[in-house]
């Protein structure tokens, strides 16, 4: 997609979709990753005693298989897209993922947008969210609230929601992209099957990760990474914990001069 179209949707509409990007494989991989890696975060959740409006939510997938890093470094041909819309750099704000089910209800379902400060033309946020199966009416194909991150600082109302909100319907391996400020959620599953995705979001790399990924992925393999793949995940954009971390010359310090 030209860059000319990008931007001319995100800002009217506030999303789009690039269909047919993720090859079948890849979809194979992270389904048999998700599976394993909702038995990790369901049981921590039951654990911790937070079973509530959590069922069928994961997060911070990237630890939690080799597939979800490999779709990060495939992510990098959108590249040219995020700078765009961030008018420079960018890192993982989130990588997380969802199980949309029959009969199964969570937070996902609620209207809500993932930035929880309306921040207008500031874009400090994007969601994305790569189509692990196919969104179809039936299977609760998230709804988008079109035109909404210029509309409506506020959360709508739920008649205002529906006669405006469209659904986002493509195939598996298509990527959602759109604005953190527009007002979504999850649609109702009513098939029997579930309806699966993972939904990685970017930020302006000032803003805190809601998790430390450069530190939870650990430095032994920094050097297999391509340039690209350590800025994203947080490398250039780290926090000092020690003075000696602090005082570094330029080419060390952690958190880099370029990141805004």
């Amino acid at each position: 997609m030209h860059l000319d179209e990008f931007n001319q949707r995100m800002n009217e509409k506030g999303w789009l979709i690039f269909h047919d990007i993720i090859p079948p494989n890849l979809i194979d991989q992270m389904l048999q990753h998700m599976q394993a890696a909702y038995l990790v975060c369901r049981d921590i959740q039951l654990q911790n005693n937070i079973p509530e409006n959590n069922e069928g939510t994961l997060h911070h997938l990237v630890e939690l298989g080799k597939g979800f890093l490999d779709y990060l470094a495939l992510s990098e041909q959108f590249n040219p897209h995020f700078e765009s819309y961030f008018k420079g750099k960018y890192i993982l704000n989130s990588f997380g993922g969802n199980m949309n089910q029959k009969n199964v209800m969570s937070y996902a379902h609620n209207i809500h947008r993932d930035i929880r400060s309306y921040s207008g033309e500031l874009p400090l946020l994007l969601n994305t969210l790569v189509m692990l199966d196919d969104f179809t009416v039936e299977n609760g194909a998230t709804f988008l609230m079109t035109g909404s991150h210029r509309t409506h600082p506020q959360i709508p109302s739920e008649q205002e929601f529906q006669h405006i909100a469209e659904q986002a319907v493509a195939k598996a391996g298509s990527v959602l992209v759109f604005n953190s400020n527009l007002w979504h959620r999850s649609g109702i599953n009513r098939t029997d099957l579930p309806r699966r995705s993972i939904t990685p979001m970017y930020c302006k790399p000032f803003i805190k990760q809601q998790y430390d990924y450069s530190r939870a992925l650990g430095y032994e393999d920094v050097a297999l990474y391509s340039a690209w793949l350590k800025q994203v995940l947080g490398f250039n954009a780290r926090i000092p914990a020690t003075l000696s971390e602090w005082y570094q010359p330029k080419e060390k310090r952690m958190y880099k001069s370029d990141q805004g």
